[in-house]
């Protein structure tokens, strides 16, 4: 007799559909999302995609089930006679707003009219979901003292749209109730958030760390806790162009001392090249200097290691290998 699957087992099939799926290229900018992330070592990790956070097919499941509510949410707001646009569930999506070189966000939706407190005021719509307990504090404390980071964010949104007004709408998972909130544009905060933003982007050695103690709470949930204090390197999945040594962010893109004039698109970016070297704050060892042809000489284990095309490959390096490939074997 054939033995009934269990349950789990079939949950586990749904996950590992969502981990099959084709992953999104990371992000190109530094989010609004994250600008009010008190770490400004956790944002630069971000930005130069040292850190890659691979989420779980649950994670992935629970992020489509973000959009099924957010749609859930337009749609009710549209039949209260609010007038919304520039939504996930809209053709075209989201609209992308520039704040500042290199810093970008994309507010949940435009609303043109129709909300009771101000019938005929644009806001900037924000919508999140929450469990019982998160959406009773939201309720008590309001945006700005229960969550600071989405207070943040909306600042960001209001001052790069010009809106001045915000509608927040949160939903309750446990009970489908719905709270929604005002929130006021704060001209000195947004310019002060957004500035921070960009001068982290602009950064070319990486910022002091949040903390020295990994067991602070937001230290232990950081996915660069691995090598945040300077111990272990990055991972070889973190190789790209913004991990190299020979790329700097300027105003106007990235650039390579490799390719003068040629602003470097986000695909090109991932894709990276042979002659990269791993940028010296992204690894434990000492760096020593450079040879005639632009490669990083480290110093790993009381030996020195060419690391570029000339000699190990950062990917290899990181792997675990140093010394160079035989050029039959190279992967170029």
């Amino acid at each position: 007799m054939t033995a009934v699957p269990k349950p789990e087992d079939t949950a586990a099939l749904i996950d590992r559909w969502w981990e099959q799926q084709e992953e999104e290229l990371p992000c190109p900018h530094l989010d609004a999302s994250l600008l009010g992330h008190p770490c400004g070592r956790r944002l630069w990790l971000s930005f130069r995609w040292a850190v890659l956070e691979r989420p779980s097919g649950r994670i992935r499941r629970l992020a489509d089930r973000d959009r099924r509510e957010t749609a859930f949410m337009v749609e009710n707001l549209r039949r209260a006679g609010i007038e919304i646009h520039s939504t996930c569930p809209d053709d075209g999506g989201r609209r992308r707003v520039e704040l500042a070189p290199h810093v970008a966000g994309s507010p949940d939706g435009i609303i043109e009219s129709g909300v009771p407190e101000a019938p005929k005021s644009r806001h900037v719509a924000e919508f999140s979901a929450h469990s019982l307990e998160a959406f009773t504090e939201l309720k008590r404390k309001g945006v700005f003292d229960a969550q600071r980071r989405r207070w943040c964010q909306i600042q960001c949104w209001m001052h790069g749209t010009g809106i001045r007004r915000a509608l927040c709408v949160a939903l309750c998972r446990d009970n489908g109730e719905l709270y929604t909130e005002r929130v006021e544009y704060h001209p000195v905060a947004a310019k002060d958030i957004i500035g921070r933003g960009a001068e982290i982007a602009l950064k070319e050695r990486i910022p002091p760390a949040l903390s020295t103690d990994p067991s602070r709470t937001q230290c232990r949930q950081c996915p660069a806790r691995p090598f945040c204090p300077g111990t272990r390197p990055i991972e070889p999945g973190c190789v790209s162009c913004r991990t190299c040594a020979h790329v700097t962010p300027g105003k106007d893109g990235w650039q390579c001392e490799n390719i003068p004039l040629h602003a470097m698109t986000p695909e090109e970016q991932r894709e990276g090249c042979p002659r990269h070297v791993l940028h010296p704050d992204l690894v434990p060892w000492p760096l020593m200097g450079s040879d005639e042809d632009g490669n990083g000489i480290y110093e790993i284990d009381g030996v020195r290691v060419v690391n570029g095309k000339g000699g190990v490959l950062s990917r290899d390096l990181l792997k675990g290998r140093r010394e160079p490939r035989q050029e039959a074997d190279l992967p170029f």
